[in-house]
């Protein structure tokens, strides 16, 4: 099992790029789906979720062309012939994305059987948004055995109806995968309290490039007129903005001048605030930051609570944390999103943090310097800010169970180590054959 070593101390100085966004490239390639005809996506960032995903279109049916180096991170994936719509629980138990497939499966065969899916233990996702939605257009839904089977109306067509859905609370995959839903149903659906984040946003105009008749992506209200067929296209997917913001907290925390590149500054607005009301320098440019800091003796405590897009991403919370853990004074973080999303708290306070909690508050109490520890992933994002506690702290840090930052970041030790980072991975290397 892959192991970082990371010794501490290194200011990051340089240019890093980031990748595409594996949270846009998931629905994007669910859509595929939706088509015969041939969908190009670009930007593919090369994590393991993208290879789950792959593995389970192949599985359906579909010719999926993962390509790297070359190839520039393009995927090609044709759905000419879906001869078994079922995501099969062995491929997505790894993977939350996997509810993704849900609505596009039922609007082009009728039919989807679907594991419930797995992941992060970070806490409920439930599933109960996409199962009401998909009701009210229609279709019929039951449970057993671990899986979701849903077939649509017996009405002459076999196709959804179009409907007027009220999203009880917001919901991202709930939001995609209802779309991709919605597009081929009968009539014109409206849906209200939608997700904004950018990849929803992301998903819509590559569904409108295919066909599709979609206003109001990125607002909270959309209306979908469904059509009877959609085509194959080509996509580029946007850049990941978690990915980016790791790397904004990386150059803050270690004191560095780090140039983050290839990135979309209108995405990172919640983010940019913070960096600033904590003392952090930012150069916003036209797709790129330049972010130097001092480190911890100039860096200011700041509270920070988690909401939906625009606000803080519940996906940055666990590296602000760690960037907390080295400001002066005592920080205040509130995680709205998720119940159990503190888990890297023990972690980061074996290295040394004064953090405690209380329900879905953390308090930091910052300033002091972190020491080396061997610690735990517990998941994605939890592993990023262990990473960043890691490359600040006191001699050299052993990260265990580094395949959870496998899932959502491209070969984060090389281009750390690109920008004067000490970090090594011990064991196999994902990627290589």
């Amino acid at each position: 099992m892959d192991k970082f070593v990371v010794r501490g101390g290194n200011p990051l100085l340089g240019t890093v790029k980031v990748s595409g966004a594996k949270n846009s490239a998931l629905p994007c390639m669910a859509a595929a789906i939706l088509t015969e005809g041939e969908v190009v996506l670009e930007n593919i960032p090369q994590v393991r979720d993208i290879e789950t995903e792959r593995k389970l279109l192949e599985s359906m049916g579909a010719e999926v062309e993962l390509g790297y180096g070359r190839a520039q991170h393009r995927t090609t994936i044709k759905c000419a012939v879906l001869s078994d719509p079922v995501a099969k629980y062995e491929i997505v138990k790894t993977m939350r994305a996997s509810s993704l497939v849900l609505g596009p499966l039922i609007a082009r065969t009728g039919m989807a059987r679907v594991a419930m899916p797995g992941g992060c233990a970070i806490g409920g996702r439930p599933i109960d948004l996409h199962i009401k939605g998909l009701e009210a257009m229609g279709a019929t839904i039951t449970q057993e055995h671990g899986y979701l089977e849903a077939r649509s109306p017996g009405n002459g067509s076999g196709r959804l109806k179009a409907a007027h859905i009220v999203f009880d609370k917001i919901t991202v995959t709930g939001t995609e995968d209802l779309l991709m839903a919605a597009v081929m149903a009968d009539g014109e659906s409206l849906f209200e309290n939608c997700a904004r984040e950018p990849e929803v946003t992301d998903l819509a105009a590559m569904l409108n490039s295919m066909g599709a008749k979609i206003e109001g992506a990125g607002t909270s209200t959309m209306k979908i007129t469904g059509v009877a067929k959609l085509n194959g296209t080509r996509h580029r997917i946007n850049p990941d903005r978690i990915e980016a913001g790791t790397f904004l907290i990386a150059g803050a925390i270690t004191g560095g001048d780090l140039m983050v590149d290839c990135l979309n500054p209108d995405h990172q607005g919640a983010l940019i605030a913070k960096l600033q009301e904590c003392g952090v320098k930012l150069e916003i440019g036209e797709d790129s930051i330049r972010v130097r800091s001092e480190g911890a003796q100039t860096l200011k405590a700041a509270d920070m609570s988690t909401e939906e897009y625009p606000g803080f991403p519940t996906d940055m919370q666990a590296q602000f944390m760690a960037l907390a853990t080295q400001c002066q004074g005592t920080s205040v973080i509130t995680e709205n999103i998720f119940e159990n999303r503190f888990m890297h708290v023990s972690e980061l306070n074996r290295m040394g943090a004064n953090i405690s909690v209380s329900g879905r508050t953390a308090t930091v109490r910052g300033g002091d310097k972190l020491q080396s520890a061997a610690v735990m992933c517990s998941d994605l994002r939890a592993s990023a800010a262990l990473v960043l506690a890691a490359l600040v702290a006191d001699g050299e840090s052993i990260l265990d169970r580094v395949y959870h930052l496998d899932r959502g970041y491209e070969r984060m030790e090389e281009k750390l180590r690109g920008v004067g980072a000490q970090i090594r991975r011990m064991g196999d290397v994902f990627g290589k054959k």
